[in-house]
């Protein structure tokens, strides 16, 4: 078959790959029928990840079609079309029971990170992908909801309600202020509505993200470039800075500017994924009261959101920018990876 392969930092190819075979009895192995480029891909890409290693199949997010199902598989059967959770639960160990996925303590990949695919082991971004612990880690896709609005269910939608609003603690009434307006902030924005917020401001350095964001959610937006970029923001509060701060970029740039318009007694709640040391000056921040929270997602929440996904409650097509076929992978990247050029928000890639 056809994989996108890590070769290193800065170094991929669309390889000729042998075909996965099962494994474990709870594995199920995947025909890809749509999958997509996160910003992870591109944090591993520049060296982030170091856990990642050279050979590995790139990807952590789509749709296919069971093509085969091991020995202890009962509550999925073949032909059934899945979404496949970017985090990989045993279901069985004690995070699992309290829903704590992410830190799954099963075998595959390593113990205590349930984070595998595209990390541990190899990913989605390939004709097909064996999936572990099948049963606990796959979601049927139901009537009426197509294979690109499951895409966006893998990881960005759950990652932004479960990471940016759940860990962020909004709730009715507050000002929520989400600095970076990439997909992963779109989502938060997205999914930030369930919580009654009274505003959510979009923060970023490109105007034409700021501006699309209002079709997620947003009520304002403010381009970080502006050097008054921060009095904007405290002016749409009553001056003391927003009750909730996201951070969906993953620079320490972005985590400061976060600290700078939360308020006292606030929430700073960190998504994206950081290469580099943050200095988090306690010496000042110890009695500001604030919290400070972040995580890899659990996609605990992958089955709430797949059912508002279903009633049109929550809309997954907003996201798709850019349609690709599979095998035009590195053309996708390339646009990916000049967003702020191509207007890029998620590529879906068509098998």
């Amino acid at each position: 078959m056809k994989a996108l392969v890590f070769h290193g930092p800065g170094e991929k190819s669309w390889d000729d790959v042998p075909e996965p075979k099962i494994l474990q009895p709870t594995d199920v192995i995947v025909r890809m029928d749509a999958t997509t480029i996160c910003g992870t891909d591109l944090h591993i890409l520049k060296g982030d990840v170091p856990a990642v290693e050279q050979g590995r199949i790139l990807g952590h997010e789509g749709v296919g079609t069971i093509t085969e199902i091991g020995s202890a598989v009962t509550t999925l059967a073949v032909g059934d079309q899945v979404i496949l959770s970017c985090v990989s639960a045993c279901g069985k160990c004690d995070f699992c029971k309290h829903g704590v996925h992410s830190h799954c303590l099963g075998d595959e990949g390593a113990p205590g990170i349930g984070w595998i695919f595209g990390h541990l082991i190899d990913g989605t971004q390939a004709e097909f992908v064996r999936v572990p612990y099948a049963e606990t880690s796959v979601y049927k896709l139901p009537p009426g909801v197509t294979p690109e609005q499951g895409v966006v269910l893998s990881d960005i939608l759950p990652t932004g309600h479960e990471i940016g609003i759940r860990y962020g603690n909004v709730k009715p009434g507050d000002v929520v202020a989400v600095v970076g307006a990439g997909p992963v902030g779109l989502a938060t924005i997205a999914t930030s509505g369930l919580y009654g917020p009274s505003r959510v401001i979009a923060v970023d350095i490109d105007p034409n993200r700021v501006e699309q964001a209002k079709a997620f959610g947003a009520t304002d937006g403010v381009v970080s470039s502006d050097p008054d970029w921060k009095d904007q923001v405290l002016a749409m509060t009553d001056g003391l800075g927003v009750d909730v701060a996201i951070e969906a970029v993953g620079i320490p740039q972005t985590f400061q500017m976060c600290l700078d318009v939360v308020r006292p007694a606030g929430h700073v709640a960190n998504v994206g994924v950081h290469g580099a040391p943050v200095e988090l000056a306690l010496q000042d921040l110890w009695i500001s009261n604030i919290n400070v929270s972040m995580g890899l997602v659990n996609t605990d929440t992958l089955g709430v959101l797949l059912k508002l996904v279903a009633q049109r409650r929550i809309d997954p097509d907003l996201f798709v920018s850019h349609r690709f076929d599979l095998g035009d992978i590195i053309e996708a990247y390339d646009v990916f990876g000049r967003a702020a050029e191509t207007k890029a928000l998620k590529v879906i890639l068509q098998a």
